[in-house]
Order: structure tokens, then C-alpha cells, then sequence
């Protein structure tokens, strides 16, 4: 019945917003007729509570939303990051980058974007859309009449809404600059006149104070429906948290400041940015954020190569129990290993979006933390993959990358975990499904002195390999140790000597265990690695902790009857390869510029199996970027605000990625180093394509990219690789015109004739 009621609230506002559709430029809500069953909707918890939920789903999907013909693509094809071998006549990336663009058909646009069931890339009608229903909510809910709603609930409620109205102008002004503000639905009587196009100075008023009313709104641990730093369980993936709006701030301030968008005179130039940024830093570090960096298992190398790597295949846990990077996460999952694949990938559709020369020639050295054009960098022309940096192996697949690992006959045995409470227990807690969006069960400890134990359920089947490893994810506050034992019975009565100890180091943002269990099992006096039967058995497996004061979280708890992982094969991208470069405009399921994407891709994804990872819509990483932009061209790299310099962010984004921190160096040198290393850090984020137009380099970098031929010099007596560059299709969106959007000529029309003003971007009329 809620979702009956729901979907008859959105249809009465949609078709009221349809109906006035023809007279309005934002398409806003208007209460004519509608009046009544507006104030039917804000009169029960049911309808406000199902009103804003569907708010929250206006945070739209990013990654492959795009359209390459019939496939989805990325952003970054649109920019300097890639080629989409699906670039025919007629398709998206084809009518870019033949300037086929005008203000009727914007190929960024969905081709579909007719459809009201998907506008989220025709970003004018979307986001207006979203900030017409927020006004609604927003002039709406202060005269709620339903009784079983408290006013911590309104308060978190309200202060989420006005977060996506800020995102949502924020998004409208990185593709269209100056925009027009209402924070009202528009009414019957509206005169449309008096519009305007405010200044990027209002427009960033607008959203900073939407922000900061939010964060003005105390926050109450105790209710889900506050506005909080952190949701209270992991369903509330959709559930805006502070640390959005501080991201909305940080993002705003530095396109505010930027060439594209600063207006002579306006508060925001970069010493306000380089404010802003920092406090948007300080606070999500103050509260708990953290980047990313979990030490790797050999199950986690089998997918990703390195830790960055894993972040990005990695599902976001709300409550950041172990990723503690991620501010909000793309509701979409991506599927990388069919729309951007390898041919070697089961199930794969085509090559996709294709890695640029460009990109690849952006990935220092990471021996001497120099660029390859650097003479003392150390980088070999005849081996140009070797020692780079290692968000190159984790972004790019090249040729020689090694693809994937054999984990032989493998099966997973997943008792779930129970909890017996012994002596030495503080507290413990039993929580579903958290972390990396494995629904397996979760305990949090806390002891007071030593022997607590954990076990499992009865186990409900028979061990018996070769080998068999206990893996698991943890945190905890400090060093432990725990020894394994079987226990029988429902009381958990060991019946086997803790013969085995294994070390849990201290883990502040995450470890993984992946323990042999042979020895232990041996020991025991089970056989040859046997515990339970083919019928369910009365057998249970236990550590036991052996540690006072100790808080630990266990999750993600499972059996692995499995040999170790073992390399399998390796992508080979030279002319005539298993995944050979083609020059073929038909042949799509090759790459056109010598390499594959990665990012986002784990090795495991196949026909049945998607294990691809979500695009960050906001991460830490990104805030650490936002303040050293913003702080060197207020000042210099070196400044300290606080105890954090431009220098110093970069810095511990490298040092997370393996890289040599940046010594210091001239403003101008450091530009161009930061610039490379936002790239680097975001490639595929949708964040090069706005970069390069808010720096104004578009003829410097859109003008067309390059690929890597890689042939054998004479096979098969010869298989020496020859590398030679050579470029793609010549763009024509590298001039001024394309730095914004066109805004769409219905709009145009419909402001010239209220207005008597032309409200199109510059050299779009």
C-alpha cells in the first residue's frame, strides 16, 4: 500500500508539472488544481516519508550512462581519457567529436532523453526537475499535519533536501554557468519577466546557503532520519550525510575560483576557495574519514593488483566500518567487464571506452616519482609499462597486464557466525550486513580480559581439500591473538585442543585475514581436513580471543576450499594478440588505442558473476585535491593552513598510492604537477572533463587523443615489440564555444520571449 500511495503522489505532481510544462522554463511545480492532493500528500507519515526517499533518488547514477550507439559509455570518452571504438556515424562520441552539437541535439545527452523514465544526462530538464520537487518538499513540509513524525525526523528531512537542491544547482552550473535561482514553486501567477541569469557569485550564495542551513541542523545519533555524519546501518544507501554538503561546499568554492567561472570582483576567488576546501577537509577528517588504505590479501591481488585498485571494485559501506573514503557512492553498479572488455572476458560486449596515450603517458615513474618526459625519471621507451605509478596497473589494462588469477577448484562454506558470551565479556553485538555489500553477518567485541570466544552456527557441511583457508575482515583497537577450536553441541562445548594461534595486528581502517586451516584441522585429529559431514552436523568452529580491552569487528566470515591463487594469463594488446589493437571502425570488441579500462573492473567478473565495483560521486581523495588547488593559487605549495600545505594534500594522496611525495617547487612547476596528479587520482570520476573547460586548456587538450600500435618486428623469429604512437579520429570540441553546455533552445526560446533576453552560452546562438 506505501508504494501504491508513493506511486499516486509522484504521478498527481508529474502530471500537474507536465500540464504547466508549456508555459514554465524549470518545468516546476505549480498547485492549481493540485492543491488539495499536495496537502493530501504532507498530511501522512506514509506520502512525506515516501516524498522524500524519492528525493533522495535524484542523487543520479553515475559511470556508464552515456551513449556510444547502443552501448553505454563513461564521460571520459568525451574528454582527453578516451576513445570509444563505438564512435559510428550517428552515435554519441561520433557527433562530439565531429561538433555535430547544437542547442536542439547535445550529444551528451541521452538519446533517449525524450523518455521521462531516464533524463539524468539531459542535465537542464533532470536537475531543474529535482529542484522543482525539492521547493515542493520545501514549502510543503513546514505545515505537515501527520502526528507520527518527530521534529528531529522534519529537521534531518529537510536538511537533506536542501543538499540535493545544492547539488543539483551545483551540477546545472558546471555544465551551464549562470543559471536562474528560485528556492519556491513557481505559481499560476508567476511573472516570468522579471527572470534572470544570476551571476556564478549568487548561484554559489545560493548553494552555500543551502548548505550551511543544513549543517546548521543539530544532529541526534539516535534517529535514522537525522541529518548524520554517519547513516546508522548499511540500508541507508541513498541517505545524504553531512559530509555531502561539505563536499557540495568544497566542489563549489573551487569551480567558483576557477578561470571558467570567476567574475572580476566576486568574493570567490582562491583565498575563499582555499577557506572553504580546508574547513570541508578538517571536517570530514575530524569525523572520521580516511583514505583508503587496506593492506591486500591474496584474494584482493586476484582482482585488483593494489589497494587503489581494490577501493574502486569495493561496495561502500555507509557506516564506514572499513571504507572510510567514500562521502556517497553511485547507486549504479558498473559492468566494465562487458561494456569496457577484454575479448578474453566471458560475456563480454565490446573494448568500449579505450584508455588515451594521453592517460597512459600521465603515470609517473614511481622509483624516482618523476614524469616520463623527465630524462632523469627512468623510463624506458622499449619498456614503457614498467615501474610506473601503481594507479597505472589498477586504471589501465596494457599489453603484458596480467589478467587474472586461477583460484582452481573453488567453494565457499559460509557458516554464519554466532556469539557464546564468556567470561572476560564487555559487550558484544551481533549487525547484518555491512561492509563491501556482502550481506554476511557482523560482530562487534569488547572485552574486559581475556578468553571471549566466537563461533559458528552448526556447520551444514564437510570439509575435505587439499586446502582449506578461513577468511574474514576485521578492525580493532589494538594487537591480538586468537587460537582455533571445534566445539560441539548447541552449547559450543570444545571438543579440540587450541592448537593454532594466529596474530590480528591492530587495524584502524581495516585488515583481511586468510588463514590455512591444514595445520590447524591436522591437529585436531579430524582427518585429512574434515570437519563436519555431508548431513548437517552438530560441529562448530571458534577462535578464541586472548586479549583485555579489546574492541574488534569481525565481518565478511567464510571458508574458502580453494588453492592459493595463481596466475592464469596475460592481455596481449599487440597486433594479432588474444586482445589485439585494431584499426577496423567495425570491429568493436578491440581496442582502437592499445589499451582496456580497468578501474572499477575486477579480474572475477564474468557471464553470472558481476564483481564490478560504483563510481564515488564524492570521496576524500578528491577534498585533499580541491584545498591544494585552491591553496596554491591562493598562496604558494608550501603554506600551511593550519598544518596542512597544498604540498602536503598532494602528498598524502601519493603516499596512499605508493608514490615519492613532491618536493618543493615554484607555483608554475606545481601546477602542472598538480594538474597530472588530479588525472591521475580521478581518471574515469567525471572530473578531467570539467577540469579541463574550468581551466580553460581545452585547445590543449581536446583537439583529438593518441593510441599505442604495439607489433612484432618480425615473428616469429623476432618478437621484439615496436611501439608506435599514433593518433585517433581529429576532434572539434576543443574551442571556446565548448567550455559550457548549450542551454536547450526550447528554454531559449520560451526566456526571449518573456525576458526579451537571449539567455544561450556564448557562440551557441
Amino acid at each position: 500500500m506505501k508504494n501504491k500511495i508513493l506511486s499516486q503522489a509522484k504521478f498527481c505532481i508529474l502530471h500537474f508539472a507536465l500540464c504547466i510544462s508549456f508555459t514554465s522554463c524549470t518545468d516546476l511545480d505549480m498547485p492549481s488544481d493540485g492543491r488539495v492532493e499536495l496537502e493530501d500528500i504532507f498530511a501522512q507519515r506514509n506520502t512525506i516519508v515516501g516524498y522524500y526517499n524519492s528525493l533522495l533518488e535524484e542523487i543520479p547514477a553515475t559511470g556508464f550512462t552515456y551513449r556510444s550507439g547502443k552501448n553505454p559509455t563513461p564521460l571520459a570518452v568525451f574528454c582527453d581519457e578516451a576513445e570509444d571504438v563505438n564512435n559510428r556515424v550517428n552515435s554519441a562520441p561520433y557527433n562530439w567529436y565531429t561538433g555535430v552539437t547544437t542547442a536542439v541535439s547535445n550529444p551528451l545527452y541521452d538519446e533517449d532523453s525524450n523518455d521521462d523514465s531516464d533524463d539524468s544526462n539531459n542535465a537542464w530538464k533532470y536537475y531543474f526537475a529535482t529542484i522543482r520537487r525539492c521547493n515542493t518538499f520545501l514549502q510543503q513540509i513546514p505545515g505537515y499535519t501527520a502526528t507520527d513524525i518527530t521534529a528531529v525526523e522534519v529537521a534531518g528531512m529537510v536538511a537533506e533536501v536542501k543538499v540535493i537542491r545544492a547539488f543539483s544547482y551545483l551540477q546545472l552550473m558546471k555544465r551551464y554557468g549562470r543559471l536562474p535561482l528560485n528556492d519556491k514553486p513557481y505559481e499560476v501567477t508567476h511573472d516570468y519577466s522579471q527572470d534572470k541569469r544570476a551571476s556564478i557569485e549568487e548561484v554559489a550564495d545560493f548553494i552555500m546557503a543551502d548548505c550551511d542551513a543544513a549543517l546548521e541542523t543539530p544532529e541526534d545519533n539516535t534517529q535514522d532520519m537525522s541529518f548524520l555524519w554517519t547513516p546508522r546501518n548499511s540500508t541507508q544507501r541513498t541517505k545524504i550525510p553531512r559530509a555531502f554538503a561539505w563536499a557540495v561546499k568544497s566542489q563549489t568554492a573551487l569551480y567558483a575560483a576557477s578561470p571558467l567561472f570567476y567574475e572580476a570582483g566576486s568574493k570567490y576567488g582562491w583565498d575563499k576557495a582555499a577557506e572553504i576546501t580546508k574547513a570541508a577537509l578538517d571536517q570530514c577528517i575530524e569525523h572520521g574519514y580516511e583514505l583508503y588504505n587496506r593492506s591486500m590479501n591474496e584474494e584482493m591481488n586476484a582482482k585488483t593488483l593494489n589497494t587503489y585498485g581494490y577501493y574502486f571494485i569495493q561496495r561502500a559501506d555507509p557506516t564506514r566500518s572499513l571504507d572510510k573514503e567514500t562521502i556517497f557512492e553511485s547507486r549504479l553498479q558498473t559492468s566494465i567487464w562487458t561494456n569496457a572488455a577484454l575479448p578474453i572476458v566471458q560475456g563480454g560486449l565490446t573494448a568500449g571506452p579505450c584508455p588515451s596515450q594521453e592517460l597512459v603517458d600521465a603515470y609517473e615513474m614511481q622509483e624516482t616519482g618523476l614524469p616520463i618526459d623527465d630524462p632523469a625519471s627512468g623510463y624506458d621507451e622499449t619498456n614503457p609499462y614498467d615501474g610506473r605509478d601503481p594507479r597505472f596497473y589498477a586504471s589501465i589494462y596494457y599489453n603484458g597486464a596480467l589478467f587474472k588469477w586461477k583460484k582452481g577448484e573453488s567453494q565457499y562454506f559460509t557458516p554464519q557466525l554466532l556469539f557464546a558470551r564468556h567470561s572476560g565479556m564487555a559487550a558484544y553485538d551481533i549487525n547484518g550486513g555491512i561492509g563491501g555489500g556482502i550481506d554476511s553477518d557482523t560482530i562487534t567485541i569488547e572485552t574486559t580480559e581475556a578468553n571471549a570466544y566466537i563461533e559458528t552456527a552448526m556447520l551444514q557441511g564437510k570439509i575435505e581439500y587439499d586446502e582449506a583457508y578461513l577468511v574474514f575482515d576485521y578492525i580493532s583497537n589494538k594487537d591480538a591473538n586468537a587460537s582455533f577450536y571445534v566445539a560441539a553441541g548447541a552449547k559450543g562445548v570444545p571438543i579440540s585442543a587450541e592448537t593454532v594461534t594466529i596474530s590480528l595486528p591492530k587495524a584502524n581502517t581495516g585488515a583481511s585475514i586468510r588463514h590455512n586451516l591444514s595445520e590447524f584441522i591436522e591437529k585436531s585429529g579430524f582427518g585429512k581436513l574434515t570437519i563436519g559431514t555431508t548431513a548437517p552436523s552438530e560441529h562448530r568452529l571458534g577462535l578464541k580471543l586472548s586479549e583485555a580491552d579489546l574492541t574488534i569487528r569481525i565481518c565478511n566470515w567464510k571458508i574458502d576450499m580453494a588453492t592459493p591463487p595463481q596466475p592464469l594469463m596475460s592481455v596481449e594488446a599487440h597486433v594479432g594478440g588474444s586482445c589485439g589493437f585494431s584499426e577496423n571502425t567495425a570491429e568493436t570488441r578491440r581496442t582502437r588505442t592499445g589499451y582496456y579500462m580497468r578501474k572499477f573492473n575486477s579480474a572475477a567478473s564474468e557471464t553470472g558473476n558481476n564483481d564490478d565495483g560504483y563510481f564515488k560521486i564524492f570521496r576524500l581523495g578528491e577534498l585533499y585535491l580541491n584545498f591544494a588547488e585552491a591553496a596554491y593559487n591562493a598562496t604558494s605549495p608550501d603554506t600551511k593552513y593550519g598544518s596542512l600545505s597544498a604540498r602536503d594534500a598532494v602528498n598524502a594522496v601519493r603516499d596512499r598510492a605508493g608514490m615519492p611525495p613532491l618536493p618543493s617547487m615554484s607555483n608554475a612547476d606545481f601546477e602542472k604537477r598538480y594538474r597530472n596528479e588530479r588525472r591521475v587520482e580521478l581518471a574515469f570520476e567525471e572530473h578531467r572533463f570539467f577540469d579541463v573547460r574550468r581551466w580553460k586548456i581545452l585547445n590543449e587538450t581536446d583537439k583529438g587523443v593518441h593510441g599505442m600500435k604495439i607489433t612484432l618486428k618480425n615473428p616469429p623469429t623476432d618478437s621484439t615489440l615496436v611501439y608506435e604512437r599514433v593518433p585517433m579520429v581529429t576532434r572539434q570540441t576543443y574551442t571556446d564555444k565548448y567550455l559550457l553546455y548549450p542551454i536547450p533552445q526550447t528554454e531559449v526560446n520560451k526566456m526571449l520571449q518573456y525576458t526579451g533576453t537571449s539567455w544561450q552560452n556564448p557562440e551557441w546562438e
